[in-house]
């Protein structure tokens, strides 16, 4: 097999490995049709987390089931499927809620030194049965990368910004999780959703999608939008210290700002007297991919909640440096990209 590999900050190669087998009794073997870049992958291309000797990296993937264990019971091989980006053991409490971050043995991560990456010819998924879902019928390539993981965090970042009907959210960060966040906030009865990032095109295909973009300083911006309340609901999609600031900044007292970024490992200075006066809810969440699925399997496929515009370009597995480099310049018009084996 073929799988990329992250083994310095930039530096991206496409190398040979083992061919994958199932793992264990209730695993299957997933030859990848179509993976992506995640945001969270460009941490260790950017060097903000270590990638060691080489980490093989992706967590969003789909493909055909081409080698079960015996104890697999819902798929065959030849059946085509996603997976969800996290993973857990399948069979505890903590599973059975659909959130394997519950897992009694402790949730794995795709492409993070834990279990094999995604952006590969093929992959070994533990558990299959819990872990995979059969790609159902008017759902496409595109939508289906996005349940594996950013449209399920987008959501139960909007879900756990407790968005009252009509309320007014911010979303800081246009990136493919943010668009994502943006399109579920307003499915989830957003009045208003005001757009925040740097880059221009991002806000302004964050407006096409019904958010409001907003410029200049974020909590001026917000705050001049609202006629300085401030918004009822931040979901900061980047988790800088800085964006963690201007969120507990710019929402309302009394508001709840909803962490979906992935942050550095250096500590970050919460400025918990502000957020106690001002009886700030700050909720941080690893999406329950699982668990969403319920919810937005049905809402996609019914053309209810679009999947659309939010990938913008296509690259060969074999070309991935050349597309982790594009991804990683954030411009306006490279927000998500898919890599085919």
């Amino acid at each position: 097999m073929r799988h990329v590999v992250i083994d310095g900050p930039g530096s991206v190669q496409v190398q040979d490995a083992p061919d994958p087998v199932a793992p264990g009794l209730d695993g299957a073997v997933v030859e990848v049709d179509a993976t992506a870049i995640c945001g969270s992958d460009l941490h260790f291309y950017d060097g903000d987390l270590p990638a060691g000797g080489g980490v093989a990296v992706g967590h969003e993937f789909l493909g055909t089931v081409v080698e079960v264990g015996p104890n697999v019971g819902r798929f065959h091989v030849g059946d085509r499927v996603l997976t969800a980006s996290v993973a857990g053991c399948g069979h505890c409490d903590g599973c059975a809620t659909g959130d394997p971050i519950t897992c009694v043995d402790g949730p794995k991560v795709f492409g993070s030194g834990a279990l094999g990456g995604g952006q590969a010819t093929a992959v070994a998924v533990p558990a299959a049965d819990f872990q995979l879902l059969a790609i159902p019928p008017g759902i496409d390539d595109e939508a289906a990368l996005l349940l594996t993981d950013n449209l399920a965090t987008g959501w139960a970042g909007a879900k756990r910004a407790d968005i009252p009907l009509g309320g007014t959210v911010a979303v800081l960060g246009l990136g493919a999780v943010g668009l994502c966040a943006v399109r579920a906030a307003l499915q989830l009865g957003a009045g208003r959703v005001l757009a925040v990032d740097p880059v221009a095109g991002r806000r302004a295909r964050a407006e096409s999608f019904g958010a409001e973009p907003v410029e200049g300083p974020t909590v001026a911006a917000v705050l001049e939008a609202t006629g300085g309340r401030g918004a009822d609901s931040v979901i900061d999609a980047v988790a800088l210290d800085a964006t963690l600031t201007d969120a507990l900044s710019c929402v309302r007292p009394g508001g709840t700002v909803s962490v979906i970024g992935v942050h550095g490992l250096d500590p970050y200075p919460l400025p918990i007297l502000m957020a106690l006066l001002r009886s700030t809810t700050l909720r941080m969440t690893t999406a329950p991919v699982h668990q969403t699925w319920r919810e937005l399997v049905p809402l996609v496929a019914a053309g209810r909640l679009r999947t659309d515009g939010i990938f913008t370009h296509r690259y060969a597995l074999e070309d991935a440096a050349e597309a982790y480099a594009a991804v990683a310049a954030r411009t306006a018009d490279c927000v998500k990209v898919i890599l085919q084996p």
